[in-house]
């Protein structure tokens, strides 16, 4: 098992940044891609990037390239969302997840690894 722990979400001003921390532990093994994903009520969760943690290799959505970068501590088993110029439609609960496969071979938000989400709303 892995357990993911997140934190750093809150409230910003739009245009203002926030960083969001996902610390993993357990079985490590299941680590080897990472992502953030986020959801707002009645709307499907949606990814914004993922990481291959052993090859550093990065994929975003569309709609946050330019904004939100992912990085990894593999010292630490913590990856961070670095989220700036901050909108409101940024305004959601954000997830960290991850997954022992690669991240190419995983489809939408099919990771085996959820933490419990942290809020972050931008007004």
């Amino acid at each position: 098992q892995v357990q993911l722990v997140e934190s750093g979400g809150g409230s910003v001003q739009t245009g203002g940044s926030l960083r969001l921390s996902c610390a993993a532990s357990g079985y490590t093994y299941g680590t080897n891609c990472m992502g953030w994903f986020r959801q707002t009520p009645g709307k499907e969760r949606e990814g914004v990037a993922r990481i291959a943690t052993g090859s550093g290799n990065t994929y975003y959505a569309d709609s946050v390239k330019g904004r939100l970068t992912i990085s990894q501590d593999n010292a630490k088993n913590t990856v961070y969302l670095q989220m700036n110029s901050l909108r409101s439609e940024d305004t959601a609960t954000y997830y960290c997840a991850a997954d022992p496969r690669l991240c190419t071979a995983i489809a939408g938000v099919q990771f085996g690894y959820w933490g419990q989400g942290t809020q972050v709303t931008v007004s």
